[in-house]
Order: structure tokens, then sequence, then C-alpha cells
């Protein structure tokens, strides 16, 4: 989103405020151009036979989005048997989607891969009951490289002590199951964190996980994960995409010609592909100071972005109504019952009660990590593409708060005991 002549524009020149005029706040806008320019910007970055990008859809479920990232090209990585069936519903084909749970029970696995979808397993016992109920069902497997990175330990999940994966140390456990039940491993995967920057440390997971591949004769896949850093400020450091994709495709292809056979490369980035797109629309209700601090009470709160609080992340905030305001230091805070702060002495052009503030980098991990604490209505969400807004999820009501709640006949109970 640009600033041009006072006033703020999406990529196709839709003016932010209009949509927030017509649509409410809070409020959600996603555009779909930056989704294609990070897509392709992915596909392009590397040099393989054989390349796969998997959107990892936990980062936003909308169907429409699934459906922009279909039609690009991508396939699908889902972490819930809902993931899988919403992925079948925007229009993937099974074998297009890929299922890596974690620490789920056989049934939900089964559940899955009566959809036809390709199974990823990431522990010894689910392995082993999965190989003697489904021995003629190839499977990957996700491999636990041991490697602390990410952002924060919230986002880190190739370390010792991670829950996910199978330990690289548990090889050979794997391969005593696939001796004992026939199962055949036909891919391998991994995910060492979220934010990563060096390149090396890719390349570090990268030999790992190629020296583990090595030991496995029918592979046809290699799951690199994703983690790619981008940008939440101005002047932000990022992932150096195609130094990482250069050297990776180089060991890729180096490693096919070892192994005698062409596999295929697959990344699964979320966060990469959808958060630049994303904004996130809030009203100043109240503007507050304090003897030490300036506040701005937004309509707004955890319920619904709650990034900050969780992972203490940063998110751009600016007045789109006010941009050329005189420029002073807020914290901005929410409208839930907790302590919920986007963003702490914030240097934002002046605010006064009725302006439209936007956070920015909301199109991951935002709406698909709402809620309804304190009985507020999730928001509404409109996708622009083309140049034209779409309403993609309608503003809840009181009715979706209530929907699946079951009122009690308490007093038949208590004419009974009586």
């Amino acid at each position: 989103m640009q600033l041009s002549n006072n006033r703020y524009q999406l990529t196709n020149g839709v003016d932010p405020l209009a949509l927030v005029e017509k649509y409410g706040t809070p409020l959600y806008v996603y555009d779909t151009a930056i989704i294609e320019r990070q897509y392709k910007r992915l596909v392009e970055s590397f040099s393989v036979s054989k390349l796969r990008i998997n959107y990892a859809c936990k980062a936003n479920t909308n169907i429409n989005i699934l459906k922009v990232l279909k039609n690009l090209g991508a396939g699908l990585d889902a972490v819930s048997v809902q993931e899988v069936e919403l992925g079948i519903m925007a229009g993937f084909a099974p074998q297009d989607i890929t299922f890596t749970p974690n620490c789920v029970a056989l049934d939900e696995i089964n559940a899955a891969l009566k959809h036809g979808v390709r199974i990823n397993i990431d522990s010894i016992s689910i392995l082993e009951q999965f190989g003697m109920e489904h021995p003629d069902v190839p499977v990957g497997i996700r491999i636990n490289p041991h490697i602390m990175a990410g952002g924060n330990d919230k986002i880190s999940t190739g370390h010792v002590d991670s829950k996910f994966g199978i330990s690289i140390h548990q090889l050979p456990h794997v391969f005593k199951v696939i001796e004992t039940t026939g199962i055949r491993i036909d891919g391998l995967h991994m995910h060492t964190g979220s934010d990563i920057l060096d390149a090396n440390v890719f390349l570090i997971a990268t030999d790992i996980l190629m020296n583990a591949a090595s030991n496995f004769k029918y592979l046809e896949y290699i799951d690199f994960g994703s983690g790619f850093k981008v940008p939440y400020k101005d002047g932000d450091i990022e992932t150096d995409l195609e130094e990482v994709g250069e050297r990776i495709s180089e060991r890729f292809n180096q490693f096919c010609k070892e192994y005698g056979r062409e596999l295929t490369m697959v990344f699964e980035p979320g966060k990469f592909l959808v958060s630049q797109a994303g904004y996130f629309f809030v009203r100043a209700n109240v503007v507050k100071p304090t003897p030490s601090t300036v506040f701005i009470g937004v309509d707004s709160g955890l319920n619904h972005l709650i990034r900050p609080m969780f992972y203490n992340s940063y998110h751009r905030i600016e007045n789109i109504s006010g941009p050329e305001g005189k420029p002073r230091i807020y914290t901005v805070v929410g409208y839930i019952c907790e302590t919920d702060t986007f963003g702490t002495n914030r240097k934002i052009a002046n605010v006064e009660e009725g302006d439209i503030l936007c956070m920015f980098n909301a199109g991951a991990y935002a709406f698909s990590m709402a809620s309804n604490y304190n009985s507020r209505f999730r928001p509404a969400e409109v996708m622009v593409h083309g140049g034209k807004d779409y309403l993609i999820r309608k503003r809840e009501t009181m009715q979706d708060i209530l929907r699946n709640q079951v009122e009690a006949n308490l007093e038949e109970r208590l004419v009974e005991a009586g």
C-alpha cells in the first residue's frame, strides 16, 4: 500500500478508505497482486527440474485465498483434516494436498487418507500404527534436524526439544519399522522455523536432510519446509531468497545426480506468500493521555490480531485517514479486557478519535487465529483482485456467537428435583 497525493492506495489503485466506508471496521483486506508477486518470486528463485510450492494454508484459510493460490499453480500443505477438506472444496486435487499433522491420532490420518491426499508422518508411534494398517500406502516422514532457527521460540520447530518431527538420531528405529511393516517412504520433510534470515541455516539443514535421504531407496520428493522472513517495517531485513534458491538448488541438483534420478523439490511457505498482502483497518475509539503515555484505543484487540501479544511480533501502524499530520508518539491498544497492546511508543501521524489506522503484514496468522473472546464478533474480510473489491467473509453477528450454544431446560430439572 503506497501513499500518493496524501491518500493511500492499494496495488491496483483501490482506496482503502473507500473500503472502510463500504464495509466498516475492523476490516481485513487482502491484495491478491501481492500474493501473485510473492509466488512468482519464489518459483523464479529455484533452478531445479521439478519444483512444487505447497501453500501452508494455516496462515490464512479463507477459501478465496486458497483458490487464488491454486490458480497460480500451488499445491497445499494442510495440518488438520479440516484444512484438507477446505482444500478439496477450493478445487485442489487430492494428490496436490500434503497432510502433515502433529500429535494427532491415527483416526484423523485415516480420515485424511480417505480423501486421497499425501500423508506426512512425524512420530515413530504413528508410523508403526500406519504401517501395520496400511503397508501398501506410501508416506513421507518429517525429520527433526535439531537446528535452532526462527524468529523466537514459539516459531522454532526444528530444535532438539521440539515436539515436531522424528529426531534425526531415531532413523535406525525408522528403518526397523520399515523392515517390519514393509511400508514405503516416498518423501522426507523438515521445517526448522519461521523468520529465518541466514542462508547458511537453510544450507546446514539441507545437508542434514540430504544425508538422511541417501538412506531411503524410494524417494520421490524432498520437502524443505519454509521459514523465509518477510520485511515488517521500512528498511527491515528479509531472507535473501535468491541466494537461498541458488545455493539450495545447486546442492539439490548434485544430490539428485548421486541418487540416480530427479526428485521433486518442495517448499511449503505460508507467511511468505500472504503476510504482506494483508492489511487490518481499525478505527480510533479514544485518544487517552496518561502521565507517561498517550494511548490510542481502537475497535479491535487480541481477539482479532493476537500476533503482537502471542509472538511479540511487529506490525507497522499508520494513520491512513490523516497521514500528513504531525507525528506523535503513541501506544496502540485494543478494547479487550486484557493487556492487548498492538504497538508501544510508535511514531504515528497525529491521531484524532474516529481516524482510521492500518496495521500492515496482516495476511498471515491474523484472521486465522481470531476468536470471539469477550463475546466480540470476528471482522469482515475483503479481497481486492484485478482492481475490484469482493466481500469474502461477512462480519459476524450475535447469531454467530449463539449458533452452537444449546440452552438447557433448568426449570424442568428443578421441578423434577422438587
